[in-house]
C-alpha cells in the first residue's frame, strides 16, 4: 500500500542529482510555481545541496523538508546506489511524499540482436554498468514495497538535447561514424524526458515501469551523417567497428543492440512526443541555435 500524504502541502520537488534531465523537469515545474531544489557535487548559489555520493548530505532533514515529489538521478557506483545507502531512511521518513521517480536505463535489457523490448521483457544486462542499474532498481523496489513508497521507474534510452547532441560532436570535430552492420540505438530528447515525468506526476501509478525513447531507433552512423547534412559539412569517414578507437565505455555501448518500445508512455500516460525522431530533434536544436533561443 502506498504511503498517503498526511497533510496538504505545496508541491516541492527535490532531485538527487540535479543534472541535465532533472533540470529540464525542474525548470518546467518552477515555472508553474513549484519549489524546486536538489543536489549537486559542487553546488553554487541557493537551492542546491552538496552530495558527492561518498558522504551523506550535511543536513538531510533541512534539505528534504516538505518534499512532496522526489526524483532520483544519481547513477549507482561499484558499491551500489549512494542515495539509497546514505539517504534511504530519510526518504522513508517523508510524510507528504506523493511521487518518487527513479531514472534508470534501457541498458538493463541487454543485447537483443536488434530485436524489440518493452517493459515486460526479461532483464538481461550484458555488462557491469547494466547490472548495477538492475541492482539499484531492485534496491529501490524493495524499499518501496517495505515502506509503501510511490516508486516509479523510468528506463531511459540515449539522452540528447541542447549542447549534447550529434550536432555538437560534429562542430567540435569529435564525431565518428562507426560501421557495425545491423547496430541500432534508441534515444530520447531531454525535453521529452521532462514531458514523461510531468505526465507521470499528474497521473501517478506506484510500481509502474516506463521506457523513455523516441519512435525511431537508428544506426548511430546515420545520426552523425544527418547532423553533418544539417550543418552543411561532409560526414566523417565510415570506420569499421573493429578498427574504431573507442574508450572502454564507448565500446560498451555497442555491446547492446536493440529496439525499445515506447508504447506504454503513450497508452498509459497519454504522452505525445515533441521529438519523435532524431531528425525532428536535431532540426529543432539547430533552429534553436540559429535563433539564439
Amino acid at each position: 500500500m502506498t504511503k498517503t500524504a498526511r497533510t496538504a502541502a505545496a508541491p516541492r520537488l527535490f532531485c538527487f542529482g540535479y543534472g541535465f534531465s532533472a533540470a529540464a523537469l525542474g525548470r518546467r515545474l518552477a515555472a508553474r510555481g513549484w519549489h524546486v531544489s536538489g543536489t549537486k557535487r559542487s553546488p553554487q548559489g541557493s537551492g542546491h545541496f552538496a552530495f558527492d555520493g561518498e558522504t551523506p548530505m550535511a543536513d538531510p532533514g533541512a534539505a528534504l523538508a516538505g518534499t512532496t515529489h522526489l526524483l532520483l538521478s544519481v547513477p549507482p557506483g561499484a558499491s551500489g546506489d549512494p542515495v539509497l545507502a546514505h539517504h534511504g531512511e530519510h526518504i522513508v521518513g517523508l510524510e507528504n511524499l506523493a511521487w518518487l521517480g527513479y531514472l534508470s536505463t534501457t541498458g538493463v535489457y541487454g543485447d537483443r540482436a536488434g530485436g524489440w523490448v518493452d517493459e515486460g521483457s526479461a532483464i538481461e544486462p550484458t555488462g557491469e554498468r547494466g547490472q548495477r542499474r538492475v541492482d539499484a532498481e531492485a534496491g529501490w523496489r524493495a524499499l518501496a514495497e517495505a515502506h509503501g513508497l510511490p516508486l516509479h521507474i523510468f528506463r531511459l534510452a540515449g539522452i540528447y538535447g541542447p549542447g549534447r547532441s550529434a550536432l555538437d560532436s560534429v562542430r567540435r570535430g569529435k564525431a565518428k561514424r562507426i560501421d557495425k552492420p545491423g547496430q541500432v540505438f534508441s534515444r530520447i530528447h531531454v525535453e521529452d524526458i521532462a514531458s514523461v515525468l510531468e505526465a507521470s506526476i499528474a497521473r501517478p501509478a506506484p510500481g509502474a515501469v516506463y521506457n523513455l525513447c523516441d519512435d525511431d531507433p537508428a544506426p548511430p552512423a546515420e545520426v552523425v551523417a544527418h547532423a553533418c547534412e544539417l550543418l552543411g559539412q561532409a560526414p566523417p569517414p565510415l570506420i569499421p567497428f573493429a578498427e574504431a578507437e573507442l574508450s572502454p565505455m564507448g565500446r560498451s555501448f555497442y555491446r547492446d543492440n536493440k529496439r525499445v518500445s515506447n508504447r506504454r508512455i503513450k497508452d498509459e500516460l497519454g504522452v505525445t512526443l515533441r521529438y519523435p525522431s532524431y531528425q525532428v530533434g536535431l532540426r529543432a536544436l539547430l533552429d534553436q541555435d540559429e535563433s539564439g533561443i
